[in-house]
């Protein structure tokens, strides 16, 4: 347990420190108020200083706000200076002979991912203090007791969280109240903090509208199943017995809540597994990696980024050994890190190849989120191109 201290009133005061994004302990706090203004606020913040906010928490809000702006204007100037002008033998400044220079869709996404991370870094530097039973004592404040129970467990005392942090945990908890519609269930799916939402709604309806062949499988396996939404549209399609795993164990009570608020109780097994289940085999293996493969920095991130893809080729080399000899594994992709640079068509088919396999068939949607048609995004052209796809993988003949 990390603690976090600083000096109030003349007095020493500490509290527990929890960060989801494993951000450290500050070692330097300021306790800060309305008065304080945002270049104020945003320069202690560049240089590491936490501000701990005792002011009203919609002004608290505000300075994000204002904060978050002076970022994103310092990360424009700061874009354009790497793109502008050109060397002495007139090739463009910073662009890479190896096409990884911050010109193309690698070194872009790379670019973002730095800002993003000082971003998280700086606005995560406002913090506020929590009480006993989550007790936020600001004005103007909500009861934050419910959301930070679910999202964290009973209170073990005063504790210290940024305020974007606990603002996203308010968020997640009204989508676990109100849940997120999937019309491939005809049902809502009720997401937990620190679960991957099914917001972007094509993998699912791949995985309703794929042909099951010729005898609905007796038993599948989900893997990576977060909030059991895919073991939900099998179980749904007439699949006898659906085992899900995951290694989260947010995700593994979420996918148990759901899956028991849908009536699948008894037909779905929700195991804790890294992957694959320990023991079987199943007539289908359904699998939906992280699409990119880079370092995520937080639990939710760990639904987007796979490191060096990990995750993806223990599924593909592990797939001939657990499903039965006439059997499929579908994997659903997005083409997302291809067209960034970050992988090839030729090496996710030569991973296929070499793991005794061979596409059966494939079907393709076209991403349906804002990102993918938001002309402003600097990497709009990649975005605008995306494929997601699921691949029927058999044994080769």
């Amino acid at each position: 347990m990390t603690v976090i201290d600083w000096t109030e009133g003349g007095a020493r005061r500490s509290a527990i420190w929890h960060s989801e994004n494993r951000t450290p302990a500050p070692t330097q706090v300021a306790v800060v108020s309305d008065d304080i203004t945002a270049d104020a606020a945003f320069r202690l913040a560049r240089s590491g200083t936490a501000l701990l906010w005792r002011g009203d928490y919609h002004n608290g809000r505000q300075l994000l706000q204002a904060m978050d702006r002076r970022l994103k204007r310092q990360g424009t100037r700061g874009r354009r200076s790497r793109r502008g002008g050109s060397g002495r033998d007139g090739s463009k400044r910073g662009s890479g002979r190896d096409g990884s220079g911050p010109d193309s869709a690698a070194g872009t996404f790379e670019a973002q991912r730095r800002f993003n991370a000082e971003r998280s870094r700086v606005l995560g530097c406002l913090i506020v203090e929590l009480g006993d039973d989550y007790r936020l004592d600001l004005r103007r404040a909500p009861a934050v007791g419910p959301a930070c129970e679910a999202a964290y467990g009973p209170s073990s005392g005063p504790m210290c969280v940024s305020l974007t942090e606990l603002s996203g945990v308010l968020s997640a908890y009204q989508w676990q109240l109100k849940g997120v519609a999937v019309p491939a269930l005809g049902e809502d799916i009720h997401p937990r903090y620190g679960v991957f939402s099914p917001i972007r709604g094509e993998y699912v309806d791949l995985v309703a509208r794929a042909p099951l062949g010729g005898n609905v499988p007796e038993t599948a396996f989900d893997l990576g199943t977060g909030t059991g939404v895919l073991a939900a549209v099998l179980l749904r399609r007439g699949i006898g017995h659906v085992v899900a795993t995951d290694i989260n164990p947010r995700a593994l009570t979420c996918a148990r809540e759901n899956l028991d608020r849908l009536g699948h109780g008894t037909a779905a097994e929700v195991l804790e597994a890294d992957l694959f289940p320990p023991t079987g085999r199943a007539e289908l293996i359904v699998c939906n990696p992280p699409w990119l493969p880079a370092r995520p920095n937080s639990a939710l991130e760990a639904g987007i980024y796979d490191p060096e893809s990990d995750v993806l080729h223990r599924f593909i080399d592990g797939l001939s050994e657990r499903f039965t000899p006439s059997g499929e594994g579908w994997l659903i992709l997005s083409d997302l890190a291809e067209h960034l640079g970050l992988r090839t068509r030729e090496g996710l088919m030569e991973r296929i190849a070499d793991a005794g396999l061979r596409v059966h068939d494939r079907h393709e949607t076209t991403p349906r989120h804002p990102r993918a048609s938001d002309a402003a995004d600097e990497l709009h052209r990649a975005r605008g191109a995306e494929v997601t796809t699921l691949w029927r993988l058999r044994l080769a003949d």
